[in-house]
């Protein structure tokens, strides 16, 4: 059975690398008629670095979601094609070649997690020091001489002439942390005080983890500047204290907390005030001159995706230069422009995909702490999406978080195809039969020979 689903994985990962490989092709045509010269040696490097994460996947975790992978891989290709097209109209500020650089040191993060990490359940005895090193990587870019502000936001750490963002992998650690600290107090958390309504309040004794993450995130929020990071963290917390918990009154305060907190920061910090005023009002000629940095990128992706309407201008017959930002934090909207709404609807399906399987890996796993783990991870992947599609749609206020898997840069591919690994990890713990099951599906086979 393991065998033949290791070949059904074989062959969806070989039928994404394909896609990738059409839409590569169809940017050369679309943009002088030609297939890219290059098209050749990126499918080659592609395939190859997917076929190394696939046997190193089917030697340390047999047993995993065949789906995971094939599904990475698309969206991470697709992020690639995107970049390369950007890159044909914008050269000085997107580079196929590094991306696909920083996808190479990704599969060998995502190949070593899985060859080290043999137990993700070993990661319950880390719950603090997770905690610490989650905290510590949040505040590396707060330190004189160390960390790096770009656009208006202090979450970069530079060392020589190479740069970090931190925040991405304290998710993972705290993420880590969220988990073992949960499964340990998850009894007391659940207890009921008053009833207000149709809602079981938790005992005010109790508050005090939600409170001290909600200081923890409007810190980061004010003193960085960072609203994605602030929200995603925050909202993770939230949502894994109801998987917990199973009491929805966490999530009303959570949800009251963190609105009051952004209400506050906003009347008293002028950053956070123009993210909200350029939310409400994008197109204010006043807005537009005083804060170009959100208005105009804002306006400009909007603009791009609705050029593409329904099915889009076709890969390579866009405009996506005119989009500041296009390679990064709104490559979503330049891949609304020439894919249109029908692209941008497949790829959300496939981030959905991704999702759907984590939180299957959480339903199937056999102890609290694997259920607490792959749900958050799960809903970290899901909150980022939202959050960023939400952002450069203006359903909500832009963020400066990235789209994963495509948006150009290192920090955020690295992290996120550990965050794959893990979910791998964790799959394979949950699909992998009893022992005796195996030793009689080898005999059986033994004897079918």
């Amino acid at each position: 059975m393991t065998a033949k689903r290791r070949g059904a994985q074989l062959v969806m990962l070989a039928f994404a690398v394909a896609i990738v490989m059409v839409a590569y092709a169809s940017v050369g045509l679309g943009l002088n008629g030609q297939v890219p010269a290059g098209m050749l040696g990126y499918g080659l490097g592609l395939g190859a670095l997917m076929l190394a994460a696939y046997l190193v996947l089917a030697k340390f975790a047999p047993w995993a979601d065949p789906l995971l992978l094939p599904l990475v891989t698309l969206v991470n290709g697709l992020g690639l094609v995107m970049i390369y097209r950007i890159e044909q109209s914008a050269p000085k500020l997107a580079s196929a070649s590094n991306q696909l650089f920083w996808t190479a040191l990704g599969i060998v993060m995502f190949s070593l997690t899985l060859i080290v990490l043999r137990d993700h359940r070993a990661l319950q005895r880390m719950t603090y020091t997770a905690g610490f090193v989650g905290i510590g990587l949040l505040i590396l870019p707060l330190l004189p001489f160390l960390g790096k502000e770009i656009n208006g936001a202090r979450i970069w750490v530079g060392v020589g002439g190479f740069s970090i963002q931190p925040a991405e992998f304290a998710k993972l650690a705290l993420v880590v942390f969220f988990a073992g600290y949960l499964v340990a107090k998850r009894d007391i958390l659940a207890l009921a005080g008053r009833r207000l309504l149709f809602i079981d309040l938790p005992r005010a004794r109790d508050l005090g983890p939600v409170l001290i993450t909600w200081v923890f995130s409007v810190g980061v929020l004010v003193l960085e500047k960072d609203l994605g990071t602030s929200l995603l963290l925050f909202g993770a917390f939230v949502a894994m204290l109801y998987i917990a918990t199973q009491r929805t009154s966490w999530v009303l305060i959570g949800l009251a907390l963190f609105l009051s907190g952004a209400f506050v920061a906003g009347q008293l910090f002028s950053h956070v005030k123009a993210r909200f005023d350029v939310w409400l009002d994008p197109s204010d000629p006043v807005l537009y001159e005083r804060f170009p940095g959100g208005s105009a990128q804002l306006m400009q992706g909007l603009f791009g995706m609705g050029s593409g309407g329904i099915l889009g201008t076709g890969l390579g017959q866009g405009h996506p230069n005119l989009i500041p930002l296009s390679f990064s934090d709104f490559i979503f909207a330049a891949t609304g422009e020439e894919l249109g709404l029908t692209g941008l609807m497949a790829v959300l399906m496939v981030y959905a995909l991704i999702v759907e399987r984590g939180l299957r890996t959480a339903i199937a796993a056999r102890d609290p702490f694997s259920k607490l783990l792959a749900g958050g991870v799960s809903f970290i992947l899901a909150w980022q999406v939202f959050i960023i599609v939400g952002g450069v749609t203006n359903l909500i206020p832009l963020t400066g978080l990235v789209t994963p898997f495509m948006s150009q840069g290192g920090s955020a591919l690295l992290a996120n195809w550990i965050l794959i690994a893990l979910l791998v990890r964790m799959s394979d713990a949950a699909r992998r039969p009893p022992p005796q099951a195996i030793q009689d599906e080898g005999l059986t086979q033994v004897f079918q020979r």
